[in-house]
């Protein structure tokens, strides 16, 4: 079990590495001149290979975290509140991958009317979701 939970973390640490340094393209993208069209195409080819790379993290950190709540049964049974809580997390992180996909596609059609702040702020949801998560994890505070 300990090879399966060791992998989650280092699957999870990379996947949000991904999720904190994706959207900072972002900001970098709606700050870009107009007449800068190099500069843009190769934010947007970072941002592609970023997404497609972090996606790619995602996979495995999901499924060993599958495997030690279905597998070992780790968050299972009566006093587990903090699993649920968790769970609506991953969710919400899995939305937010999600939702990088969309605004990429976007910025790539240039249909995106978010100004760099707004991405700043955007930027700043997966820091909240993994501490909260990681608080989750460890403190079992229900």
């Amino acid at each position: 079990m300990l090879w399966v939970k060791s992998l989650h973390i280092v699957f999870i640490a990379s996947w949000f590495a991904g999720l904190f340094y994706l959207p900072r393209i972002f900001v970098n993208l709606a700050m870009v001149p107009p007449e800068s069209v190099a500069e843009r195409a190769r934010l947007l080819l970072m941002a592609r290979r970023l997404l497609r790379f972090t996606t790619l993290l995602a996979v495995p950190a999901l499924a060993f975290g599958l495997w030690l709540w279905l597998g070992y049964g780790i968050g299972l049974g009566p006093g587990n509140g903090w699993m649920h809580a968790k769970l609506v997390l991953v969710l919400a992180t899995i939305g937010y991958h999600y939702a990088c996909g969309v605004l990429l596609r976007r910025i790539d059609a240039g249909t995106a009317r978010h100004t760099h702040k707004w991405y700043r702020w955007f930027n700043e949801a997966p820091v909240l979701l993994l501490t909260a998560i990681v608080i989750l994890v460890v403190v079992k505070p229900f």
